[in-house]
């Protein structure tokens, strides 16, 4: 799936006087924000304009047009390269996301297909095995979910959806899945 470029990305961390163990004096330093982009949730570095101070959950734009609050984007980060306060951020701001965009994941329940003769989309997110995997596709036959609140009112027992999807775009990140069903390919170490 070719996925487009981020547009927008959400402050997880901001440093104004770049990273601690970077050895340039003060003067030399350049400040730094960790963010993440809110399509493919790739970790990004952004550098900000001068004068411009950014606060944690702030949202700002970073697509190809004039950025009023960035000036450059550094590139793609891990997650092993994220400070604390942006790791503590992460989950929190990754589940803002998917509730904001809740009919794109809502659609992903509705739509998810087979990998192979064995394996189904539906059983790659954490807790999700045969059972519910065959409770969704019974349900959704019947009529396509409507949002979060309908699946788990139809689906018995279903974990949390925007748990389970927070937790599975986390294990894409951090390099501990090889299918990428939500998360940017380059965006890991």
């Amino acid at each position: 799936m070719d996925r487009k470029k981020e547009e927008e990305a959400i402050v997880l961390d901001f440093l104004p006087n770049g990273y601690p163990f970077d050895s340039k004096p003060i003067h030399l330093k350049t400040p730094i924000a960790q963010a993440l982009g809110k399509s493919n949730f790739t970790l990004l570095e952004v550098v900000p304009r001068k004068g411009v101070f950014l606060q944690p959950f702030e949202e700002v734009y970073i697509g190809e047009a004039k950025r009023d609050k960035i000036h450059h984007i550094n590139g793609k980060i891990p997650t092993s390269k994220l400070t604390q306060t942006a790791k503590s951020e992460l989950n929190h701001a990754i589940e803002e996301i998917v509730k904001k965009q809740e009919p794109r994941f809502v659609e992903f329940f509705n739509k998810a297909q087979p990998v192979s003769t064995r394996m189904h989309v539906l059983e790659m997110l954490p807790g999700v095995g045969k059972k519910h995997m065959w409770e969704i596709i019974e349900e959704r036959k019947a009529e396509p979910f409507k949002d979060f609140n309908d699946m788990k009112a139809r689906v018995k027992l279903m974990p949390d959806p925007i748990k389970t999807i927070v937790n599975r775009i986390v294990a894409e990140m951090d390099g501990r899945e090889k299918h990428f069903l939500f998360v940017d390919r380059g965006g890991r170490d």
